[in-house]
């Protein structure tokens, strides 16, 4: 089956906002057999949304669209469906009473009739359960194609594929299998991966695809696989995997679509009873921001210090004043000394420093820039890496998030593997 998705919204296509929610409909629908065909972003307007309408109908057999379902009158996406279906607009008794309930317990504001008015669907539609929020969602069926409509604040939405259309897709339709497996590595670029691998990749099944995901220090080699039967595919994606390992196994470092490398290491550090700290200054808080996001990660993390300027790193960290001037701000002793500050600060065992020129300045030092150093600190000492990650603000930082993820849990194993 291919499917289709359309974006209505000005907001889109001027930038303001970043269209997530296709993203994360087309993955959804992958992972039950459905192919997206294409991804439309459009404008609040009829023309174009009837338009749009006509031809994905002629490509796709699920048409979903988000957005343009608000009270306000320049949300006219109900309207258009109603043209488009030949179909009025009539009042859903069971979505006003949701609506009313919503204002009653969770809005502040009193309820207007625009806000009634959103009780208002085509007569033609099947009225989906939004839970969260006062837009209901709807499905059409109309010769032999599914029309689906949504609201675009992203929590919605994926209410309603969760609850409501991935349930009713699975019901209703007979689907092909298809499986991905992502393998992560870090190390190597995509050229010199590809060559180390090329006789594994050249005798690949004619049903798996491999493709190259470089992103920042680190490539995910993805493979998918089509078919019918689904323990018969995971067999061949394992059976590969395995096969891989014999020729870069010492840069794999986990599985994309099992957890995420800071979840990973979180419960590294937890099953040990092991900490961690950062102190971070090109990075930002970035490395805190990573591993915080994981459920769970107070058992492990136990905070972090900005130390952006030369000045709180001798504050807050301790880092000596003649260290800086010797050595200067962006360098191996420095690094050193910010993770070891933070690992006594917080009593962790591990910490993990950031240093560098992320640009387009040059700041406090004369490293070139692109230049950083990533110190950690374990049980057992502490040492500190120097890297250049080029001359864009962001891929240097982003990179210096991922190499420093790779060297903290290769530091890990090391310890686990001494114990």
């Amino acid at each position: 089956m291919k499917a289709e998705i359309i974006t209505i919204g000005d907001e889109i296509l001027i930038g303001q906002i970043i269209d997530t929610n296709s993203a994360y409909i087309s993955k959804e629908l992958n992972k039950i057999g459905v192919s997206v065909y294409q991804i439309t972003s459009i404008q609040d307007e009829r023309e174009h949304i009837l338009q749009s309408l006509k031809e994905a109908s002629q490509r796709a057999d699920i048409i979903i669209i988000t957005g343009g379902l608000g009270p306000t009158k320049d949300d006219i996406t109900k309207k258009c469906l109603c043209e488009f279906f030949d179909d009025k607009l009539v009042r859903n008794e069971e979505v006003l009473k949701h609506i009313e309930y919503l204002f009653d317990k969770y809005i502040d504001t009193p309820i207007s009739d625009l806000n009634r008015n959103q009780a208002l669907l085509p007569s033609k539609a099947t009225a989906l359960h939004n839970e969260f929020g006062t837009a209901a969602g709807m499905w059409f069926e109309d010769k032999g194609k599914v029309f689906i409509s949504m609201p675009g604040v992203p929590y919605e939405m994926k209410g309603l594929m969760e609850r409501e259309v991935i349930p009713r897709l699975i019901k209703n339709y007979s689907r092909p299998v298809i499986l991905h497996k992502t393998v992560i590595t870090y190390g190597l670029g995509e050229s010199a991966i590809a060559e180390k691998i090329e006789e594994w990749e050249d005798n690949l099944p004619e049903n798996i695809k491999l493709a190259y995901l470089p992103n920042l220090g680190k490539v995910r080699l993805r493979l998918s696989a089509r078919g019918d039967n689904e323990d018969h595919l995971w067999d061949l994606i394992n059976n590969q995997i395995t096969a891989l390992y014999e020729y870069i196994g010492d840069i794999i470092y986990g599985f994309e679509e099992d957890e995420p490398i800071e979840v990973i290491i979180g419960r590294m550090l937890a099953e040990k009873g092991w900490t961690l700290s950062t102190a971070e200054s090109c990075t930002g808080g970035r490395l805190a921001s990573k591993f915080t996001r994981a459920p769970g990660s107070s058992a492990s993390f136990k905070g972090s210090i900005v130390c952006y300027s030369t000045e709180t790193k001798t504050e807050l960290l301790g880092v000596s004043k003649e260290l800086i001037e010797k050595f200067s701000v962006v360098s191996a002793e420095v690094a050193k000394a910010m993770a070891e500050g933070a690992q006594k600060k917080f009593h962790s065992e591990f910490s993990i420093s950031t240093t560098g020129n992320a640009g387009p300045t040059k700041g406090d030092s004369d490293a070139g820039l692109g230049t950083v150093f990533i110190g950690i600190a374990t049980p057992n000492g502490v040492m500190a890496h120097e890297f250049n990650f080029g001359n864009h603000r962001e891929k240097v930082i982003g990179k210096s998030v991922n190499k420093a993820m790779e060297l903290l849990q290769q530091s890990i194993i090391k310890m686990k593997d001494a114990n």
